[in-house]
């Protein structure tokens, strides 16, 4: 009891000091504000950053693998494209052999001339895919009804459109059962596909007309035309797992022997995901070492100050130990004021970092929204600022409590 009512005088003693000082506490403890609060707005802004990112790769897709073909660079002159590009067995193979991916589509894109009625649009985008598309994008069907496997296998001449092919084709508001003209070829309109914006950071921004037909029936109109294979995994934590299957069946399939590269490439987005968060990880560590050095001037600064103060002092500190103060009592005071005052710093740095990370949620709300300062960062901050002041306020501290008393009031 009596060493917390002790403890309690020394705190309210320390502030009196800072009060008494207020100019010269602002300047000595300037590093530690400066430190603290950058700290604290570096996290805030990485979890907003963050938040934004995540929320991004969410809506694009987690569970997404993306498999293409691949030249490597030293075979460029062997093989060509052609001989590389993933077909319809390999993507069948994977359907059965790769227990990791849950379901998966074959792409392909190509670029044909459009009409309806009298419009015609040049070079439109024509992407053939299988039912399972809708699921790995989710892309519902707003209206009419969506690709079949039946479609499919009939390789039926069958489309789906989403708003903007609507307004650029000029067809009629409820477009479901009209029929446009795809490479000279009748298509029967049986389904409108939800418009689906994509964040400028996969490349996105503005939406475009898009057109659907069953993949076979776009293999059929164009037997050469490059394929893609988008799949869907079980779950996320299945990134690599999922990748070493993919990897094994198209390595056996294409008979690439131990020493041979891979002709193809697999791309996971949780993959990035898990880089994205190591990367911020690495950032914020870096700005704590950054601040670590702002720390460091700081408690110079405070060292440096409480060396002046035992000295302004020194008279005080004889007469209370020519009084019976103890060693002890004197260097708790000494090493109190000088924690004080780092938490002190440590606290205004902290109000100054949360505006700052308010400032930063205010200016760009669309990519800040999520900006905010976790818990674990204002406590750390708050006791790092502690442990600058008992680093640094420990050697003036034991000084003052050495002092000799007699010594100590003959001081001028």
């Amino acid at each position: 009891m009596i060493f917390f009512r002790v403890l309690f005088q020394t705190v309210v003693l320390a502030l009196g000091q800072i009060w008494a000082n207020k100019m010269r506490a602002i300047l000595t403890t300037l590093g530690i504000i400066i430190g603290v609060a950058a700290v604290i707005a570096v996290v805030g802004a990485m979890s907003g950053l963050r938040g934004f990112v995540l929320k991004e790769f969410e809506t694009f897709g987690a569970k997404k693998m993306f498999i293409w073909g691949w030249v490597p660079r030293e075979l460029r002159t062997t093989i060509s494209w052609d001989d590389v590009r993933i077909n319809l067995d390999e993507i069948r193979l994977l359907q059965e052999h790769a227990d990791a991916i849950d379901i998966l589509t074959p792409t392909g894109d190509a670029r044909y001339d459009i009409t309806a009625g009298r419009v015609t649009q040049k070079g439109a985008l024509v992407t053939g895919i299988w039912p399972e598309w809708h699921e790995i994008e989710n892309r519902l069907v707003t209206r009419g009804r969506p690709f079949f496997r039946i479609d499919m296998d009939e390789r039926r001449q069958v489309c789906l459109i989403n708003d903007k092919a609507i307004e650029e084709l000029e067809l009629p508001r409820e477009p479901v059962g009209q029929f446009i003209d795809i490479k000279g070829r009748r298509f029967l309109i049986v389904g409108i596909v939800e418009t689906k914006e994509t964040s400028p950071m996969f490349g996105g921004g503005d939406s475009q007309s898009e057109i659907y037909i069953p993949f076979e029936t776009s293999y059929q109109m164009n037997p050469y035309n490059w394929i893609d294979c988008i799949a869907q995994l079980r779950d996320p934590k299945m990134a690599e797992e999922g990748r070493e299957e993919v990897r094994f069946v198209l390595r056996k399939a294409r008979g690439l022997g131990p020493e041979q590269e891979d002709t193809f490439r697999i791309e996971v987005l949780q993959s990035i995901i898990d880089q994205f968060n190591k990367m911020a990880a690495g950032i914020t560590a870096i700005a704590g070492g950054v601040v670590s050095i702002a720390l460091l001037v700081g408690g110079i600064g405070i060292m440096n100050i409480m060396l002046v103060s035992v000295s302004e002092r020194t008279r005080e500190i004889g007469l209370r130990k020519a009084v019976g103060a103890r060693p002890a009592i004197i260097l708790n005071q000494f090493l109190v004021e000088a924690v004080v005052l780092c938490l002190v710093g440590g606290l205004v740095g902290v109000v100054l970092g949360q505006a700052a990370t308010l400032g930063l949620r205010v200016s760009n709300p669309e990519a800040m929204s999520r900006a905010s300062v976790p818990p674990w960062a204002v406590i750390v901050a708050v006791a790092f600022s502690g442990a600058t002041g008992v680093i640094f306020g420990m050697f003036p501290a034991i000084k003052a409590a050495r002092l000799d008393p007699i010594e100590a009031l003959r001081h001028e």
